[in-house]
């Protein structure tokens, strides 16, 4: 490559990061013209991938787009382990039923956005169950108990004397191991993973291997603007989700977030997105901004016409006040003692609960054919229809029979 193409692809790989580690080791790396084997891990502890994923899987789609050879590595093995990273108390493992399960709805998934003709999907037990017992003993050798304390997490659960227990510390050195497995050349990872990347590029070093590059990128913030965006806490927007959900949950993001979410999720140029900051300083609605990238969104998971149509359903119901054309459509049974409006509105999938109903019910949220109700002990009987609407995005259709 030419010092020209080396600076123009450092760009493209730099953008929305926060830290890259060594940079000129990835200049001469980029120079040599060879393809890049670039690693991310994901331990596949939900079956979902939302957009926190995409941002790390948008940045290895770029460094595809370059030619570059994208190694997905699902840690079946590390997620029998449990990370404690960023938690006060160690992460519930998961079995290896779990694993499986989450593992092959991981794969169904991730070439939304990655070029499966690139992309090498990997489980670390492939390499982990062979390493067996003295393999193992030989890798936990390798680093003393005072180096893991470095761990931030690690650090201050001693200093508070909450337990860390010996297997805990094997999940950083299983990482750093998985780069030696897989002779990575480009690791990447939020960066809550910086300790357990770095200890990819010292297992390299000790295995007689060229040490992997580091590319940390941002944690992206939930719907709530302040936690991380994760399935447990709710606050997230899944890859798989409904066109009008996606559209309708970015739309619902802040405008200050919503630079964010489109710094770390757009394929927009760079002098677009400037674009769009200067009209907007200008005086143009943030909204407006915000719909191009819900659209631009919704038809990379979907289509565009997925996104024509979330954008007509979304302009019908929050501004015209109107309903979705589609909708999830159920039929239950009232028996002959009719059934009561909280257990309606969990078994159509409108509510987690039946106390979440009755809440939702008290604070106002839900509607029948478009009236408020407001008697939590309502029943219905057998032989009626009705559209159900909880919050501003859930709706269904429902018959009682």
């Amino acid at each position: 490559m030419t010092d020209s193409d080396v600076k123009q692809a450092l760009a493209i790989i730099k953008r929305g990061c926060d830290e890259l580690i060594v940079e000129q080791e990835l200049v001469e790396k980029l120079a040599s013209g060879k393809s890049l084997r670039v690693k991310a891990g994901f331990d596949p502890t939900a079956p979902d991938l939302h957009l926190g994923h995409a941002v790390l899987l948008n940045k290895m789609r770029q460094l595809q787009d370059l030619g570059h050879h994208a190694l997905f590595l699902i840690g079946d093995f590390t997620g029998m382990i449990g990370d404690p990273t960023g938690k006060n108390a160690t992460r519930p493992p998961l079995t290896r039923e779990q694993v499986v399960v989450n593992a092959r709805s991981y794969t169904e998934q991730v070439f939304k956005i990655l070029k499966p003709e690139q992309t090498e999907v990997v489980f670390n037990s492939s390499w982990m169950d062979e390493l067996g017992a003295a393999g193992m003993v030989k890798l936990a050798a390798s680093h003393t108990v005072a180096r893991m304390l470095e761990r931030d997490d690690f650090s201050r659960r001693y200093k508070n004397n909450q337990p860390i227990a010996i297997h805990e510390f094997i999940y950083p050195l299983v990482q750093g191991y998985d780069s030696v497995a897989l002779r990575a050349d480009l690791e990447l990872g939020g960066t809550d993973q910086k300790f357990n990347l770095l200890m990819g590029r010292e297992l390299q070093k000790q295995y007689g291997q060229a040490p992997q590059c580091i590319l940390t990128m941002p944690l992206l913030e939930g719907l709530d603007g302040v936690n991380k965006m994760s399935k447990s806490l709710g606050n997230y927007i899944g890859i798989t989700e409904a066109p009008a959900d996606i559209f309708g949950k970015i739309m619902s993001v802040s405008d200050d977030l919503m630079w964010r979410y489109i710094e770390l999720l757009s394929f927009a140029p760079l002098e677009t997105i400037l674009q769009w900051k200067a009209e907007v300083a200008a005086g143009c609605n943030p909204r407006d901004i915000k719909v191009r990238f819900a659209q631009e969104i919704v038809a990379r998971f979907h289509d565009a016409a997925a996104a024509a149509l979330a954008l007509t359903d979304f302009e019908s119901r929050f501004r015209q006040g109107g309903m979705p054309e589609t909708m999830p459509e159920h039929t239950l049974s009232a028996g002959t003692a009719g059934l009561a409006i909280a257990n309606i509105l969990k078994q159509a999938g409108l509510t987690a609960s039946t106390s979440e109903a009755l809440r939702m019910i008290e604070q106002g949220g839900v509607k029948l054919d478009g009236e408020k109700i407001t008697d939590k002990s309502l029943i219905l009987n057998a032989g009626k229809q009705m559209v159900l609407q909880v919050g501003k995005r859930k709706f269904a259709r429902v018959l009682l029979e």
